[in-house]
């Protein structure tokens, strides 16, 4: 009897290729990660937001990938101005890291050092603890200076510039500890940069920002508050008039203390030119990799700080001009949060992991931590931290 050998070989065949199509069925029904990403994310800020109201702009990138984007909400009630990621917002305390790297550039190319103590650039302080007090200190929040700006007069409080909020320095005659020793968050220390860089360059702040930070980074459309000055596709800050946040009313300049300062958090921007300063820092374009990574390590402790409630939570520090939280079993995040007005602001990164998250918001009456930990619990879900 004669033996068929194509028999066998017909049924692996036939078998192989039954696997394959179940294998490709399966496949085909599977979520990736983004698309996971992308549900779970729009739900939660759907129900953040709710409709025909302030609201914000989110977006994910991972490389160079972007890995979730949609805006939300409206951005100008009396424009009917939509947010989407070419909105402007006053991005509030999140613009302490470019006034921070503007003082590193300096102290890279020998302008300046971040030794330097503060008496050195103003010999009219009367004060001599200024002499201990170094311009790493300012940039990482632990200078001891109390912000005894007046505020006693509200239109000083309304509408004073960086160098009128720093007038009371001069006659300050006490700090809260010594300088290096603890954590306290303010906001003049960083007015104190403003006046040491125009000192050092001889230029206007905004004009020196523009040539050295914004413009080398791609960010050509981004500029400081000033009033009257033209802001492109500028959101409003808002807040809710009633319990049922059916009617809000805007909370910007004008209404809301210390508006008018720069270089604590004066910066107007969008999502698509903040994406441009992210890629920027990876690069390097503005200071070296390794001044970078100093500026991105823990220098002042956050946690348990007796001085400061502000990000006080643990395993979280400051570096020069960003927090840093370095969670066991997690990466580490090197982020700033921002609010000013109605406006609140989320920018937060994964460098190890090239992960960037940021959420523009022009209302504050939701809980922002407890949105940035269900976004980071759902990278981590999806694998995007691993």
């Amino acid at each position: 009897m004669k033996t068929n050998n194509l028999a066998p070989k017909g049924l692996f065949l036939l078998t192989t290729l039954l696997i394959s199509c179940f294998m490709i069925s399966c496949n085909g029904n599977k979520k990736s990660a983004n698309q996971i990403i992308a549900e779970k994310l729009d739900s939660l800020f759907t129900a953040r937001y709710g409709e025909n109201t302030p609201g914000g702009t989110v977006y994910i990138m991972k490389g160079d990938e972007t890995v979730f984007e949609k805006d939300y909400g409206v951005a100008n009630y009396d424009t009917d101005l939509k947010i989407d990621a070419n909105t402007f917002f006053n991005i509030a305390s999140v613009s302490k890291q470019f006034t921070a790297m503007a003082i590193l550039k300096l102290h890279e190319e020998g302008k300046l050092s971040i030794e330097d103590n503060v008496k050195k650039y103003f010999p009219e302080f009367k004060a001599d603890f200024f002499e201990r007090i170094k311009i790493k200190h300012l940039l990482s929040q632990c200078s001891g200076l109390p912000d005894d700006r007046p505020r006693d007069d509200r239109n000083f409080v309304l509408t004073a510039t960086d160098m009128q909020s720093i007038e009371f320095f001069k006659e300050l005659d006490k700090i809260n500890f010594e300088p290096g020793t603890n954590y306290e968050y303010q906001n003049p220390t960083f007015q104190l940069c403003y006046a040491i860089i125009e000192k050092v360059t001889g230029k206007g702040f905004e004009e020196y920002m523009k040539e050295n930070i914004f413009d080398p980074s791609g960010m050509t459309e981004t500029l400081y508050f000033e009033a009257g000055r033209d802001i492109p596709r500028m959101a409003h800050g808002y807040i809710p008039e009633d319990e049922a946040k059916t009617q809000w009313k805007e909370y910007d300049y004008g209404e809301e203390s210390f508006f008018g300062t720069k270089a604590d958090g004066g910066i107007y921007t969008s999502i698509n030119e903040f994406v441009k300063w992210e890629k920027a820092l990876r690069n390097n374009i503005i200071i070296s990799d390794s001044l970078k990574q100093i500026a991105h390590s823990a220098i002042t402790p956050v946690s348990g700080s007796t001085f400061s409630s502000y990000q006080n939570r643990p395993h979280t520090s400051y570096g020069y001009g960003w927090f840093i939280e370095e969670v066991p079993g997690w990466p580490k995040k090197v982020y700033h949060t921002g609010d000013n007005g109605g406006f609140q602001i989320y920018a937060g990164r994964f460098p190890e992991k090239e992960i960037l998250v940021l959420v523009f918001e022009n209302r504050n009456d939701n809980s922002r931590w407890n949105m940035v930990k269900e976004i980071d619990a759902v990278l981590k879900e999806t694998g995007l931290l691993d």
